[in-house]
């Protein structure tokens, strides 16, 4: 997997040499060792950013990691929030020089490269968000955003992923996604991995949706039946 994470930090690099064009959604194909096709998706949002490797043909998590990114010149900086294979990397910087024009990455001096999927549009949930309250009952429940246990969610403009972990104990929770649409108050979620169960690759989900304050309210029922009533919160 040393290989899988320069080659997500590679991503975030190029990414990083032009803002405008490095928000959005990116993909890049491989073959396992057992001759499966990989699809590999980086999401970038203004600040963060998330890589996952999944079989292309039957949903099934291999990997993700992600935290933070900046751009100085052509050097990508990523600092790792969250991997699901070396918890060792969590809260460590590294850098990388990459290019990138409109529609690929190249990490320079690997030969890696990854193809546009969108530039952030139509995106009407573009960006991070993170888990920041519960409606039960008709009652409101708030949580600190700035604890180390988080629920993030990256959407670019057709692609979402959500990630649960905790950077102070570096446990990973759990992470799903896929591509999704905003229409006509509806969010519906086209699940192409999940790292709990592989058998949720192919279900769709709709939930209501709205924007108010800033605040993103969800509400709907989850991947097992279950009422959720979420408010999510940009992350700064």
């Amino acid at each position: 997997m040393k290989k899988l994470a320069l080659f997500t930090i590679s991503f975030f690099v190029y990414f990083t040499i032009n803002a405008q064009s490095i928000i959005g959604a990116w993909e890049s194909l491989s073959v396992s060792e057992s001759g499966k096709q990989l699809k590999h998706i980086v999401i970038f949002a203004d600040g963060y950013q998330v890589l996952t490797t999944y079989e292309a043909d039957t949903g099934k998590f291999i990997h993700t990691n992600g935290g933070t990114w900046k751009l100085e010149g052509d050097i990508m900086t990523e600092k790792v929030e969250f991997h699901t294979d070396n918890a060792e990397l969590i809260g460590t910087e590294s850098n990388f020089k990459v290019r990138l024009t409109d529609n690929e990455i190249e990490v320079v001096d690997t030969g890696m490269t990854m193809k546009r999927i969108d530039n952030g549009s139509p995106g009407k949930l573009r960006g991070a968000w993170l888990m920041s309250g519960r409606i039960r009952d008709g009652k409101t429940q708030l949580r600190d955003t700035n604890r180390p246990r988080k629920t993030m969610k990256i959407l670019s403009g057709t692609r979402f992923q959500w990630i649960a972990y905790n950077t102070e104990t570096k446990e990973f929770k759990g992470t799903g996604g896929g591509t999704y649409t905003t229409k006509n108050g509806k969010y519906t979620e086209n699940i192409e991995f999940f790292s709990r169960d592989n058998s949720k690759a192919g279900l769709s989900l709709e939930f209501n949706y709205d924007l108010i304050d800033g605040k993103w309210h969800h509400s709907g029922s989850s991947s097992k039946g279950q009422p959720i009533n979420e408010i999510w919160s940009v992350r700064e």
